[in-house]
């Protein structure tokens, strides 16, 4: 009960990292307002990159950024599937 109690506004915050502009980056999720997508930080992830040689690469971006990334993408895939039987 106190681990949710604590994760829940911590996320929310990261959360908040994650902007939306209609006229920027085609309307997809950036990093705080930057031209810098989180789809091109988990591709990153994805592809090996680690948190220090992102952070390296983009030194406008904070290790929170990162984590903001992985929130915002389990969040945004945390909806039930339905399958046919």
């Amino acid at each position: 009960m106190l681990v949710s109690a604590i994760v829940l506004p911590m996320k929310t915050a990261l959360l908040k990292r994650i902007t939306v502009e209609p006229g920027k980056c085609g309307g997809r999720p950036c990093i705080r307002g930057m031209r810098i997508r989180v789809q091109d930080v988990l591709d990153m992830l994805s592809e090996g990159a680690s948190n220090e040689e992102i952070l390296r690469d983009f030194p406008d971006l904070a290790s929170e950024d990162i984590q903001a990334c992985l929130a915002y993408a389990a969040r945004y895939f945390d909806h039930p599937v339905l399958t046919s039987a």
